[in-house]
């Protein structure tokens, strides 16, 4: 025990004093020197030097303790957080003064930097602890970062009833795909229609018109005037949902129908991918977006909305703040995606994998809200249930295939599963 200052809390004396007092068991109290022991492979050192009060990067003596225990071969188990790793913002921290952790026991409940990728190097496998917290008394802690449970989804679903037809079920409008990218359409396309949506009508180039038949025969075909790329909005009155991006490129042309699309369009839109790299370019068109509209960008889009950020914290609160300012939800994709909210909530994703990292996942999200919406689902609940399902599917399809061999249309197929997951408990009488 580290105790350089000569000074100790009751707390701290109590447990001093158990552990003195127990048979086999050396204990040492560091004043002043300390000479660190030779470890090998088969010794376990545990980390409990700082915890999450932590408020400034170790320097001097502990800063030079934690590379020695970094440098040792022996495995290290940190207690509740890494020493010299803050348990929220971590921007201005000294990575060589944080210890590495193979193993973190952390106490209840996660802590936020333990969802930021870089600091996976610090935390290794996390396992939380239940030290027997009162759940009515954490239930009443009014957090603005929640982590989404699968009770909280489950509780969300929308019963299908009995007399439910396809005109009751919702229709959406994907606008999407350009020369080379009717793919993203595909994917997009069937995500909408495997979640519930009643009808899906699909605005794209006529080039895509035969691929589009073949592979998506329940889907309609709105089809541009031009062959190549999406040029020109349509009517969008007669659709409950919005969804724009996947494979639609950045052509100027483009650009200026995606903007009538959001100008004139009454209700809320999802928009990835190049709609984003599109409002990247025109950032004043921000503003015109609808109210509880949802953006999906993965960190790189997200910059070309808020600026350069420096890590996964910045990423958050400027997404966070971007959600504020434009009254939009904004799911910032990841490991674990964060859903920035209106009203400054963050919810925060726990299911998917490594796995989910090839091209196309995130034109099955878009498909996967937007069915959401259409089906009546709010901005928020979509936001949630859909991200969940997204990364359920993911974990479907993981098992089925292992991480190295997914590819996007695995999620699709995992869908079906991964709603019957989650409706498990769910029936109308």
């Amino acid at each position: 025990m580290f105790n350089i200052t000569g000074r100790l809390s009751d707390d701290c004396l109590a447990n001093k004093k158990k552990i003195e007092g127990l048979k086999g068991l050396t204990f040492t109290e560091v004043s002043s020197q300390f000479s660190f022991p030779e470890t090998t492979k088969a010794d376990v050192l545990i980390d409990g030097l700082f915890g999450t009060g932590l408020n400034k990067p170790l320097d001097g003596g502990y800063a030079g303790l934690v590379k020695r225990i970094n440098s040792c071969p022996a495995t290290t188990v940190s207690i509740d957080i890494p020493s010299g790793l803050m348990g929220e913002d971590n921007t201005h921290n000294n990575p060589s003064a944080i210890v590495r952790a193979d193993l973190t026991l952390t106490m209840q409940l996660p802590k936020l930097a333990f969802f930021f990728a870089e600091n996976q190097p610090y935390i290794g496998e996390v396992r939380t602890l239940d030290i027997g917290l009162h759940p009515e008394g954490l239930a009443s802690i009014d957090s603005s970062i929640t982590l989404t449970e699968e009770q909280d989804v489950e509780n969300m679903l929308k019963p299908r009833k009995p007399f439910a037809h396809k005109g009751s079920m919702g229709h959406t409008l994907l606008v999407s795909g350009q020369y080379g990218m009717a793919g993203a359409t595909i994917l997009a396309a069937k995500a909408c229609l495997r979640s519930g949506v009643g009808k899906l009508t699909i605005h794209t180039p006529e080039m895509n018109n035969d691929i589009l038949q073949c592979t998506v025969p329940e889907a309609i075909l709105s089809h541009d005037l031009s062959d190549l790329r999406v040029s020109k909005a349509i009517n969008t009155y007669e659709y409950n949902t919005l969804a724009m991006g996947p494979g639609l490129g950045t052509h100027e042309e483009t650009a200026e129908a995606l903007r009538s699309f959001i100008r004139n369009h009454p209700g809320e839109i999802v928009l990835d991918a190049d709609a984003l790299n599109i409002l990247g370019n025109h950032p004043e068109w921000i503003s015109d977006i609808p109210q509880d509209s949802i953006l999906t960008p993965h960190p790189k889009e997200l910059e070309s909305l808020v600026g350069k950020c420096t890590d996964s914290y910045d990423r958050l609160t400027k997404g966070r703040e971007l959600a504020i300012k434009m009254q939009l939800y904004v799911i910032i994709k990841g490991h674990f995606s964060m859903i920035c909210t209106p009203t400054g909530r963050v919810f925060i994703n726990p299911t998917g994998n490594a796995g989910m990292a090839t091209a196309g996942s995130g034109d099955v999200l878009t498909g996967i809200l937007a069915a959401l919406l259409a089906r009546g689902y709010n901005s928020n609940e979509a936001c949630r249930l859909g991200t969940y399902l997204h990364g359920l599917a993911g974990d479907i399809a993981r098992d089925r295939y292992g991480e190295e061999s997914m590819v996007a249309g695995d999620l699709i197929e995992a869908l079906p599963q991964a709603f019957k997951t989650l409706q498990k408990s769910k029936h109308l009488i």
